[in-house]
Formats: C-alpha cells, structure tokens, sequence
C-alpha cells in the first residue's frame, strides 16, 4: 500500500501534468505581424468567448470545428448573423458584443483559423 506522502506527490505530478495540458490547449493562434489590427482584437474575443466551445485552434469540442469555414460561410455576413444571433446550440452573442466585435472575431477566424 502506498503511503500518503507519495499518494500526494503523485497527485501533484497529476495535477501539475492536467493544468500544463490544458495551459497549451488554450493557447490562441497567433495574428500575423503586419495584419490589421482588429485581427487582434477578434483573437481577444476568441480567447474569451469561444475556445471553450470551439477549441483555442478552432478544431472544434462543444461546438463545431470553425476551421475553413469560409466553406461553410461564403459569405461573411452569413457568419456574423450566426455569431450575433445563435443557431441550434450556438448562443446569441449581439448583446453581449457589438457589431464591430462580432466582426472583428468572425475575421479572426476566417483570416487566422
């Protein structure tokens, strides 16, 4: 039978393992150096409001996979309407970010996703 003091040692090591994991999921693609500043601050948005339904690459989770979804949107407008309005599961976001945010995050994910 293990003893308590390596019961807890394995425990942290475990702990210290799921929060790194977790850590480097979280991490955000990267705007391009030179891109238009609200690429920025959609990525912002993205890190706040999406990652934990879409994952921090968009490679889905809760939520469907967002990468390439040009395909699935061609057109932008489409795309905000959905992030402003909800569709099935997906939430309303126009009250709690304005349109410009609303775009500057659909953006994000259309231009660095």
């Amino acid at each position: 039978m293990r003893s308590t003091r390596t019961l807890k040692k394995l425990a942290a090591l475990f702990l210290g393992v799921v929060l790194s994991a977790s850590a480097c999921s979280l991490k955000t693609p990267v705007v391009p150096e030179g891109a238009d500043s609200v690429l920025e601050e959609g990525r912002q948005i993205w890190g706040n409001a999406c990652v934990t339904c879409h994952g921090a690459g968009g490679g889905g989770g809760r939520g469907p996979a967002l990468k390439e979804s040009e395909n699935r949107y061609p057109e932008i407008a489409d795309q905000i309407q959905v992030v402003s309005e909800g569709l099935n599961g997906m939430p309303s976001f126009g009250s709690r970010f304005s349109a410009a945010e609303i775009e500057a995050v659909v953006r994000y994910i259309r231009e660095v996703i």
